[in-house]
């Protein structure tokens, strides 16, 4: 089976772009993979279905909506709530009537108005304020023969948004822990946090609760790696909280394997957000790839993720004060963070294991270039394969079968 396969990669600095480097190779070991070249809006000859990564990044992805949008496959959903990438293929392809026409289509005429208020100048834009109450999902969704999304959340999103056609579950990959030395900045303690500094990943809360914890852990440190997003003025709020000096170390953008050096160094991995836009986090991933105790909001996949893993963060009033508590816990007490850390380990093992994942992707672009026919061919030829060993339906070993046929969703 040939499948065209539609991605940004590295060096474009995407998370999207880091899971397909991960991803591709290990299902080019089980389908005939045809990478689409970048800009390149037509499938190639001969595919039996193309798959499209789709995220919220216009630049990275709007290409890939373009050929989605020429002909339908399956979509990889990394991000379900889509205004961002919807106004950067519409308002900033001076297309206004085009995002007029994507808001009254999802949200009625008080969607059209709103649009207009936007494109006039007379309210903030949307997608800067208020993207999780109108998704504009549809932009793609109408266009995928079957989905692909990476939690039961991001499902249930998609179901709300109107999707009616096939969705696979399939989890987020984990990478391989490179051999890289673990570099600490100074501080016993060290908590990190990594990925774009802004309001919505909850910096403001996190700087507040761990200052507080540093009055009396003065020797522990908190690490920031990431760029700041624009208009979020990170100096003032670490004078303000006495962290200018000390107590704070800052990185911006790094590189794949100093990010993982940083990240073996930190001793907790705090990856907070409000709202969320149905993601899933690499960030997270690798955390837990690393065994890393990880402090998270208690929403969307991050809300999926077993206690004994993550501390949970509610992203109500009494945010700071819960996660300052998880930061205390975890900055005075290792054996906690030893035991969360060795299950972490073990999740990434068990449920992220990319032989598992690339297993999945196979299945799922299987049935979409053969239905049910394909699915029925392959449970056929297992059938006759355990009554040629003399396995029959009451057998333990039959159950066993079962369990593995719907692992990769070919269970009746």
């Amino acid at each position: 089976m040939k499948v065209a396969y539609f991605s940004p990669f590295p060096p474009e600095r995407t998370g999207v772009a880091d899971y397909s480097a991960l991803l591709a190779p290990a299902l080019a070991r089980r389908v005939e993979l045809v990478i689409a070249r970048r800009g390149r809006t037509r499938a190639p000859r001969g595919v039996a279905v193309s798959l499209y990564h789709v995220g919220n990044d216009p630049d990275a992805h709007g290409w890939i909506v373009d050929a989605l949008r020429r002909r339908p496959g399956i979509v990889v959903l990394h991000d379900v709530v889509l205004h961002h990438l919807v106004a950067g293929l519409t308002v900033g392809r001076s297309d206004g009537h085009g995002y007029l026409d994507a808001m009254e289509r999802d949200h009625g005429v008080v969607g059209r108005l709103l649009a207009h208020g936007v494109l006039d100048k007379r309210i903030p834009p949307l997608w800067e304020s208020r993207a999780e109450e109108f998704p504009l999902a549809s932009f793609v969704l109408e266009h995928a023969a079957a989905l692909v999304v990476h939690s039961e959340s991001a499902a249930r999103l998609a179901r709300a948004a109107g999707y009616e056609g096939r969705v696979h579950v399939i989890p987020h990959p984990a990478w391989p822990v490179p051999d890289v030395a673990p570099e600490r900045p100074a501080g016993e303690v060290v908590v990190g946090c990594f990925g774009v500094v802004n309001a919505s990943k909850r910096i403001p809360e996190l700087l507040r609760a761990f200052a507080s914890v540093r009055e009396r852990r003065p020797r522990a440190a908190l690490l920031l790696v990431g760029p700041t997003s624009p208009g979020f003025d990170l100096d003032r709020r670490l004078q303000r909280l006495g962290l200018a000096s000390e107590g704070v170390v800052r990185e911006s953008w790094v590189d794949e394997r100093r990010l993982w050096g940083l990240m073996a160094g930190a001793d907790v991995c705090v990856n907070l957000r409000n709202p969320t836009m149905g993601e899933t986090s690499g960030s997270v991933v690798r955390a837990l790839s690393l065994g890393k105790p990880i402090v998270v909001s208690d929403l969307g996949w991050f809300a999926e993720l077993p206690a004994d893993v993550a501390l949970k963060v509610p992203v109500d009033g009494s945010e700071t004060a819960v996660l300052e508590a998880a930061l205390e816990l975890l900055v005075t007490r290792p054996e906690v963070r030893g035991a969360m850390g060795r299950a972490a380990h073990e999740l990434a093992a068990r449920a992220h294991d990319l032989e598992r994942v690339a297993d999945l992707y196979a299945a799922a672009l299987e049935e979409a270039a053969g239905g049910e026919r394909v699915a029925d061919e392959v449970l056929r030829e297992v059938s006759e394969a355990a009554a040629g060993v003399g396995i029959s339906g009451d057998d333990a070993e039959a159950a066993e079968i079962a369990r593995r046929l719907a692992e990769v969703e070919l269970g009746r």
